[in-house]
């Protein structure tokens, strides 16, 4: 492991319930230097449409509170437990609710709910037209995941490896499906995806489970990376970041481990290679876009797996998940800036710079226009002309 991917890992780590331990990170004389940000020649403007301020963002929490997009808005949250709902394209606020409680989670959306998760151990559901509460449910330690939102469902992930599937009505529990989880892992969650009648969990020792929505019942299971080593650190495999589904296939990406494509019916492995990664994938048409623990920015050819492109002068920058926004890619660094890449050839196109704070999050995008949020609160809406 190198002195940058060390000191990275031990600023993720977070003690799980039941034991984990913390590690120090290596002096800062051992840190690999961050790659200059050089000129790029003919680089395409970029357009801020608007900002808006969240606060004091995520403050130690380290979470990765990525926002969301639906019908015209775009919904979001801050650290201090504020939600808001803004009008995608002007940014102005169409509501805010403050849920009195430190929010670990993005919004989850679906059925006219807007559900997030509490670093007190709480899902919590609103009224996704004027944000009024619904209703607040229990679980068993806090949750960083972004909840799913499907029917007259609302499924969680907690931190301890346990996913609840809540009613959308009330928040009464329909079923529980319980993982243990390593005793080592980083700080942060894969969010449980729900596709059709499915709900698919990535969880941090490096398995995707798919089970039924309507009872929990498992499916499939698929490893995606087996722990190696005889540490727990050289054990961790998490699946971290977000997975992604096609039209029945499902992709994922771990630490320290593996990336691959599994089928969605049956959870058979299609493909897999190499990969370290602390965040997860974007899909573009047949592409799949990732950055690697050392600030690496692929893109795959989703059927095979195959290497398309490679774009390495971002290295060691604690890049974000990337977005695909129409012919681009965009990806957030450690200094809050946004690169954009060109989607065919992994060229540097364009870049810009959100404001104080890394971009943790993934970057949300919808239509032409990209979403991107700092972990200082910082909140914007960017186009790229020419792209």
């Amino acid at each position: 492991m190198t002195s940058t991917r060390a000191i990275l890992l031990a600023l993720a780590l977070v003690p799980a319930l039941g034991g984990c331990k913390w590690l120090k990170s290596p002096g800062k004389d051992n840190v690999e230097p961050p790659a200059e940000l050089t000129e790029i020649k003919g680089e395409l403007p970029v357009q801020k449409l608007w900002s808006h301020d969240l606060g004091d963002g995520v403050g130690k929490s380290g979470t990765r509170l990525k926002p969301a997009y639906r019908e015209g808005r775009l919904y979001a949250t801050d650290g201090d437990g504020n939600v808001v709902a803004l009008d995608a394209e002007r940014g102005s606020q169409v509501w805010k609710t403050d849920t009195d409680t430190e929010l670990g989670s993005g919004p989850g959306l679906g059925g006219g709910i807007v559900a997030v998760g509490s670093l007190h151990g709480q899902v919590i559901a609103l009224d996704a037209s004027d944000g009024h509460e619904l209703w607040r449910a229990e679980v068993s330690s806090e949750v960083i995941a972004t909840p799913a939102v499907s029917g007259d469902l609302v499924v969680a992930r907690a931190h301890d490896g346990r996913l609840y599937a809540l009613d959308a009505k009330d928040g009464t529990r329909r079923w529980v499906f319980d993982r243990t989880v390593p005793l080592l892992s980083l700080r942060g969650n894969g969010a449980p995806v729900i596709a059709g009648d499915r709900v698919l969990v990535p969880f941090d020792n490096g398995k995707l489970i798919a089970l039924k929505l309507s009872d929990g019942g498992q499916v499939w299971e698929q490893t995606v990376a087996n722990p190696e080593g005889r540490t727990e650190l050289s054990r961790m495999v998490d699946i971290d970041g977000d997975i992604a589904v096609g039209s029945g296939e499902v992709y994922a990406c771990t630490y320290q481990g593996q990336i691959a494509g599994v089928t969605l019916d049956a959870g058979r492995q299609l493909w897999t290679r190499e990969f370290s990664a602390y965040g997860g994938i974007a899909t573009g048409g047949t592409q799949l876009y990732a950055a690697d623990a050392d600030g690496t920015v692929w893109a795959f050819d989703a059927r095979s797996g195959g290497s398309l492109w490679k774009q390495d002068a971002l290295a060691h920058r604690a890049l974000s998940t990337p977005a695909a926004v129409g012919n681009l890619v965009a990806v957030g660094d450690f200094e809050g800036y946004v690169h954009w890449l060109k989607s065919d050839t992994g060229e540097l196109v364009a870049r810009t710079k959100l404001g104080g704070g890394g971009v943790r999050a993934a970057p949300v995008a919808a239509n032409d226009v990209l979403f991107v949020t700092s972990a200082k609160g910082d909140l914007a809406a960017f186009r790229v002309s020419g792209g």
